[in-house]
């Protein structure tokens, strides 16, 4: 697929090297003729200093850049456009049609070897591919990581899978996902996994519960409000209504509590945890699946005993819906047991749930159930991976609905970005409202912030 090279030589070095100028795709019949006649396939000329321009048979015009100089400045601004200062891998996407169709789902071969299949229909675990169980491809039923490196097809080809191929896979992905419930529920417990993620985290929980200890009562309490021109008459203000006195009058009214004053009902807080699809399929990449259910882990370990200042609950989100429900209030995690089975749901329901988002729209349910709830304060914060561009989710949208009851306090926590996603997203936020943790470890300090942030703003 090659139809020429083009011979750079470096004078300052003595280097040459060859690059290669790649075959038209297609041939206009009008310039058919001419590959007869012609030499070559491709024709060559200067373009200004450090570059040249070539065109082909096909019509395509490409220009080069061959300087050193020239070369050097593009590199740069092309690392500062992608953001690979950070450290994080880079991710080059090209867009082309595979051309090949999708026929019905299936959960594909096992390779005994565990080789790395890239686009084709056979084989589980495959990358790019269609039909069977793998990631990148289009058509398969669910997810399913075997370790290599992901070839995507583009969102176009996913988007003209036929319904019913759609129906298909979602049909057996819920199968499974039953199937995959009923293991998690009737497995012995699993001591060494638990361990590795708790452990991971054994030092946040310790700091989260100092954090817990020092929490003030902040639901204001119904006193009799003294000193007022209206209302029911003070008995003990008789003689300095006598001398004229104006303030004799008490009335039922609502008063900030005291600092020190024993919380009179716990506070509420909904954990809104982000189990999507694309949690699953770029966990490999950052570790996003893996920090979330490690946050799930700190906060169900931190409040254990801690019922009397904090009511919870954890309600997943993903293509799904947007209340998949993880732990009840009334019903939360007694043992390790216990909290194992919730995080092996969220990363089974994240590998055979359905592409999508409802990060809003659990969002605004979470407001508004909560809303409904008497509690000393409310909190819903929300884990998400700051995948909304794709689904052409705006910053203004998630602004509105994080604000949208003063008395909830909502917020955003980031815990995966492609590039610098979450970053752009949280300079679209309302400021306090959102954060970025791309390690776990800064999470107690986030949500110390957020259980803070509620004194300052009536201060």
């Amino acid at each position: 697929m090659t139809a020429a090279y083009l011979e750079v030589t470096d004078l300052n070095s003595k280097k040459v090297k060859y690059i290669p100028v790649p075959r038209p795709s297609t041939m206009s019949p009008y310039t058919a003729w001419i590959s007869k006649l012609s030499d070559t396939d491709v024709l060559l000329a200067p373009l200004g200093t450090g570059g040249v321009v070539t065109v082909d048979m096909g019509g395509y015009v490409r220009l080069w850049e061959t300087g050193l100089d020239n070369l050097q400045r593009s590199l740069m601004e092309w690392r500062g456009m992608i953001g690979s200062e950070d450290g994080r891998p880079i991710q080059i996407t090209i867009q082309r049609d595979s051309g090949l169709d999708v026929s019905s789902p299936k959960h594909g071969k096992v390779d005994p070897n565990n080789d790395p299949h890239v686009g084709g229909n056979q084989w589980a675990g495959g990358t790019g591919g269609r039909d069977t169980a793998g990631l990148g491809g289009k058509g398969g039923p669910y997810r399913l990581d075997s370790g290599h490196k992901v070839y995507q097809v583009s969102q176009m080809e996913k988007d003209a899978v036929p319904d019913e191929v759609k129906q298909a896979a979602r049909e057996m992905g819920e199968k499974a996902f039953k199937e995959r419930l009923k293991e998690i529920q009737m497995t012995e417990y699993d001591a060494s996994t638990y361990e590795r993620i708790s452990g991971a985290v054994r030092r946040q929980v310790q700091s989260l519960r100092i954090i817990l200890d020092s929490l003030q009562a902040k639901g204001k309490e119904r006193q009799w409000l003294k000193n007022q021109a209206l209302g029911e008459l003070d008995d003990s203000k008789i003689i300095d209504g006598l001398t004229g006195e104006k303030a004799i009058y008490k009335r039922r009214g609502e008063l900030e509590p005291e600092l020190g004053t024993p919380q009179q009902k716990p506070k509420r807080l909904r954990l809104l945890v982000d189990v999507s699809g694309s949690m699953y399929r770029f966990n490999a990449v950052d570790g996003r699946l893996e920090r979330s259910m490690e946050a799930v882990c700190m906060v169900m370990e931190a409040l254990e005993n801690y019922e009397h200042k904090f009511k919870y609950d954890i309600v997943g989100h993903s293509g799904d819906g947007f209340d998949i429900e993880l732990v009840r209030s009334d019903k939360v995690p007694k043992n390790n047991k216990e909290r194992l089975q919730v995080l092996k749901t969220m990363h089974a329901h994240a590998q055979f749930c359905m592409s999508g988002d409802f990060t809003l729209e659990g969002t605004e349910h979470a407001v508004q159930e909560l809303a409904r709830e008497e509690a000393d304060e409310h909190f819903v914060v929300v884990l998400s991976d700051a995948n909304l561009e794709r689904y052409g989710i705006s910053p203004d949208r998630f602004a509105r609905i994080l604000t949208i009851n003063p008395q909830i306090n909502a917020f955003a926590v980031f815990i995966g970005s492609l590039g610098d996603q979450a970053e752009r997203l949280q300079r679209m936020l309302p400021s306090g409202r959102s954060f970025v943790a791309m390690d776990t470890k800064q999470i107690p300090q986030i949500l110390q912030q957020i259980f803070t942030s509620t004194m300052l703003s009536s201060a």
